[in-house]
């Protein structure tokens, strides 16, 4: 009994379609409509419901070119509204916990969690219980693939997908040749587009027949990564868990304008916001920061005003990471690579060297400092209940022309009370 509970156990757990069951949670009217949810500007389609889907409306296309087929069948469109995607993420993330705190955060909606604390013959029933109460809790739907190893894991949730259960086990599957054999190459974990030419070059076109190729040649033809792929098919685990996170080295905001900038302080402005998200961000994680980088470009395409790009890096005097003393930097550094006469299309800001504020001290710290980390938390904890640039700096600027275009923004903020939905009785 006790060999059946050990056995490795891992469970993939992917949210369907996560931005737009995100929409479709706070919008019941579309709950049976086709979805799509665009990128940054309106720009690519990045999500799309099962409707979508069988329209035929491909995944990372522009919209633009998507659009004939989108107004003809009466698609819904959103613009991406990433806060809300995010707080869900959470969410669902500290529910999967309440099963084990063993779990590997893949990216916003997926997970890797550790079911090796349950019996073989219960581990389907547990799936589908995770699965009911991530609905129930969130009300966001995912397909549950249960294996010993992660990449046999990811197939087990590719074969969910398709299962109207949304659970798939290969634990108490003997031989499972049969299904590997229906897995394409290109839908293996860790497979690329290089890696697929390379492999079909060589006979190998599903997952059944790089399972059973021979280790030696793998090792010699490819590289390590490739053979432990092969090795995680035969039901060895070789890639573990990555239960804890590294802490960051640095922190990047940038963005697109939904429109060219010109004039020095709409830029002004848009790097300004972009050091107050950078250090909220660094001060959650209780990092400071050594230097900054601040960048600025034009569109590539844009031959009639010509092309500039342009960065520049600064350090601090003494690591920090607070906002004012970051955006003072930046706008210094902005004068300096700023060029009248070009429509800027980026910009964006880089805080690196970061390390852990518990662990820095100075012989030059004062009272004044102390005052500082009391003010930004107490900007951190306002802007966190009552949403984000509710305290701010001037130099942010109000009106923010140069914003991101999201013209079909669903404008729901799970962070703002007054940005929730309002039903009528």
């Amino acid at each position: 009994m006790s060999s059946i509970l050990h056995t490795k156990k891992i469970a993939l757990v992917d949210c369907n379609s996560f931005y737009v069951s995100c929409e479709r949670l706070f919008n019941p009217k579309i709950r049976r409509k086709p979805v799509v949810v665009l990128s940054n500007n309106d720009g690519c389609i990045i999500s799309r419901s099962n409707e979508a889907k069988a329209l035929g409306i491909k995944m990372g296309e522009p919209y633009f070119k998507e659009k004939d087929i989108i107004i003809k069948n009466k698609v819904e469109v959103f613009s991406s509204n990433y806060s809300l995607y995010g707080d869900l993420s959470r969410r669902v993330m500290r529910t999967l916990k309440r099963f084990n705190t063993k779990i590997e955060v893949y990216s916003i909606d997926e997970a890797f969690l550790d079911l090796s604390n349950f019996p073989d013959q219960d581990i389907e029933k547990v799936g589908k219980e995770i699965r009911d109460t991530v609905l129930q809790w969130t009300g966001i739907p995912t397909s549950i693939g249960i294996a010993k190893t992660k990449t046999l894991s990811k197939i087990a949730n590719h074969i969910a997908k398709k299962k109207q259960s949304g659970v798939t086990s290969l634990i108490n599957i003997e031989n499972i040749d049969p299904i590997l054999e229906k897995i394409h190459i290109n839908d293996v974990w860790g497979v690329g587009r290089q890696l697929t030419k390379f492999y079909n070059k060589n006979g190998i076109y599903n997952a059944k027949q790089l399972k059973n190729k021979s280790n030696s040649w793998i090792k010699k033809s490819s590289n390590v990564l490739s053979s432990r792929t092969a090795m995680e098919l035969k039901g060895i685990p070789c890639i573990n868990l990555e239960t804890t996170t590294t802490k960051r080295k640095s922190c990047v905001v940038s963005r697109s304008f939904g429109k060219r900038v010109e004039r020095f302080q709409e830029l002004k402005e848009a790097v300004a916001n972009y050091c107050l998200n950078a250090s909220e961000k660094i001060r959650s994680e209780s990092l400071v920061a050594k230097a900054i980088t601040v960048f600025v470009r034009t569109s590539p395409f844009q031959r009639n005003y010509g092309y500039y790009s342009n960065a520049k890096k600064v350090d601090f005097p003494i690591a920090t990471n607070n906002s004012i003393e970051i955006v003072k930097v930046a706008v210094t550094i902005l004068e300096t690579i700023f060029k009248n006469g070009y429509q800027y299309q980026k910009a964006g800001v880089m805080l690196t060297g970061l390390s852990n504020a518990n662990e820095k001290t100075n012989l030059f710290s004062s009272e004044k400092d102390e005052k500082i980390n009391s003010l930004m938390k107490s900007i951190d904890s306002t802007n966190h209940r009552y949403g984000r640039s509710t305290l701010s700096v001037a130099s942010a600027g109000v009106q923010k022309k140069w914003n991101m275009k999201r013209e079909y923004s669903s404008k729901i903020d799970t962070a703002d009370f007054y940005s929730l939905p309002m039903i009528r009785a």
